[in-house]
């Protein structure tokens, strides 16, 4: 059973693994489990997100582009949604134009922030607040001072995989 020490180790190849439905965040160095984290996801947390404002918390795969020290919600990592598959769902049906899909492509291939202010929504991190309930607008919270530690631990470009 790994460790639920304060204190994580250096990482060598840090990945992020959330199980949506066990409500679980696991922290990886390869294939090495460090430690799991309790979390709380979206107020509606059933399903991919779709679109902005629907409450649900995305599953796919994603990156860490930033690291924001100075969030609302103690500290945060930006993740790279929307995606590939977001950004075609998106041009399918009508909700991103063109020129919107191509530029979110575009930021994926290149590992910087795709847009954030689209009809799919953005603006996804993981962040601190707690983990009573699910109460975020599509995020992923833990409680603040494991939110310290991750932050701490997660270098930009970690990979980050959110399941069902």
């Amino acid at each position: 059973m790994p460790s639920n020490s304060n204190k994580i180790p250096r990482l060598s190849d840090p990945r992020l693994v959330i199980q949506k439905a066990d409500r679980r965040l696991e922290l990886f160095d390869g294939e090495i489990l460090v430690k799991t984290y309790k979390l709380a996801l979206g107020f509606s947390p059933a399903g991919n997100k779709e679109i902005e404002g629907d409450g649900r918390t995305p599953e796919g795969e994603f990156y860490v582009f930033a690291k924001n020290p100075k969030s609302k919600f103690h500290l945060s990592l930006g993740l790279s949604y929307p995606g590939f598959q977001d950004a075609r769902r998106g041009l399918n049906e009508g909700l991103i134009s063109q020129e919107e899909h191509d530029e979110i492509i575009a930021a994926i291939a290149e590992n910087r922030m795709p847009l954030q202010y689209t009809k799919l929504g953005g603006e996804i991190y993981i962040h601190g607040g707690g983990t009573v309930s699910d109460w975020t607008e599509g995020c992923v919270a833990v409680d603040n001072k494991e939110m310290t530690e991750l932050f701490e631990a997660i270098p930009l470009g970690t990979r980050v995989t959110i399941l069902p």
